[in-house]
């Protein structure tokens, strides 16, 4: 897995959802942004202090916790 050191959970942060670099923007609020057809510029713009590696790592942190769910289908 590539280096994922933008990604922090604090559980004194946001009630320890995952955020971007420790502020108060979560991993959820980015990720809910591009699945509903915003740009990773629109992103940017809502959120001046984020930068684009921030969005990737959010997108990156997001699929590495979905690759490790396992559901079990009856075969």
């Amino acid at each position: 897995m590539e280096q994922i050191d933008r990604i922090t959970v604090n559980p004194h942060v946001c009630l320890g959802q995952p955020t971007i670099r420790g502020m108060r923007i979560t991993v959820s609020v980015v990720l809910k942004m591009l699945a509903s057809g915003r740009s990773i510029q629109d992103v940017l713009n809502a959120y001046p202090e984020l930068d684009a590696e921030d969005v990737r790592q959010a997108m990156q942190f997001a699929a590495w916790v979905v690759s490790d769910q396992v559901q079990l289908v009856p075969a």
